[in-house]
């Protein structure tokens, strides 16, 4: 059995409206929902979800997220994203390069400090070009 692809993630943050509002306002996503002020969901036309929740205190064990990455479909995009970045002053965490594989690639963080990619990945960009 095959999957489509991971298209939701979900994370734990300390103020869901200001990390909503840079999602939205940094990352240019839509919210899809927002049942209450603890909870938003986002969207990149409707292509996947972003559930953000407020963050009780955190249990022993938690399960902790290294990075998401949002894909893009130019190397040159990256690069283009670095400076939309930077003109909003988020902190980079590493600048853009060009990885082994090809694959090219830059790191930053949102309010909370969670690590998030913008990834240009050739075979993953031409698959999801790819006329249905």
């Amino acid at each position: 059995m095959r999957t489509l692809g991971l298209r939701h993630v979900a994370l734990n943050v300390a103020d869901p409206q200001r990390t909503a509002e840079f999602y939205v306002r940094v990352m240019g996503m839509t919210v899809q929902w927002q049942p209450d002020d603890n909870n938003v969901y986002l969207t990149t036309e409707g292509l996947d979800n972003l559930a953000i929740h407020r963050a009780n205190a955190e249990p022993e064990g938690a399960q902790r997220l290294d990075h998401m990455g949002f894909a893009v479909a130019r190397a040159a995009d990256v690069d283009a994203w670095f400076d939309r970045l930077n003109a909003h002053a988020v902190a980079i965490v590493a600048p853009p390069r060009t990885h082994r594989d090809g694959a090219r690639s830059l790191y930053f963080r949102d309010p909370d400090g969670t690590v998030v990619q913008i990834i240009h990945d050739l075979p993953m960009a031409e698959r999801a070009l790819r006329p249905a």
